[in-house]
């Protein structure tokens, strides 16, 4: 796969709607040709302990963001006709499809690729378990700020630029 758009979300709390940011990394012709990132007003607007203790975002970070729509209108244009890579797709595909149903936006059916899936598939039992940084480290990417959403989605990338 040379053209593809990785994309990464985090959630403020237990709602897959929640999100509070995102990454994307472009690649076209197997090279990361442009990055995105921005924090988002979440919805519902509330942090989970939990949450904030993966990520390290809390409301004081995302309380003047911009909301999704106006964060996917900069994000359409760029990832326009590529599909879409996440690790654990389920779980980015679920906030995209939610967040999408919160603001009563039309979802234009993404074509998801799941990079821990294809891990699985790539590296079987090689590994000892198939996590973001486990990965992408037996890949040859040094993941350094896991969970913060640009770093994760470059990670993804660089992953499914290998593997898938």
């Amino acid at each position: 796969m040379t053209d593809f758009a990785a994309i990464d979300f985090e959630t403020a709390n237990e709602c897959p709607s929640s999100v509070c940011s995102v990454g994307v990394v472009i690649v076209r012709g197997g090279e990361v040709v442009d990055t995105f990132y921005s924090l988002i007003h979440p919805e519902p607007d509330y942090y989970q302990w939990f949450c904030q203790r993966v990520h390290g975002l809390c409301a004081e970070d995302t309380d003047y963001a911009p909301i999704f729509p106006d964060v996917w209108a900069q994000i359409a244009p760029l990832i326009e006709d590529l599909p879409l890579v996440a690790h654990n797709s389920r779980f980015d595909e679920g906030c995209l499809k939610a967040v999408f149903k919160v603001y009563q936006m039309d979802y234009p059916d993404y074509t998801f690729y799941d990079t821990l899936s294809a891990s699985r598939r790539h590296f079987g039992q090689c590994l000892p378990n198939h996590l973001l940084q486990t990965v992408a480290a037996a890949c040859g990417y040094d993941l350094t700020r896991h969970h913060h959403a640009l770093a994760d989605a470059e990670a993804c990338a660089r992953i499914a630029m290998r593997i898938l």
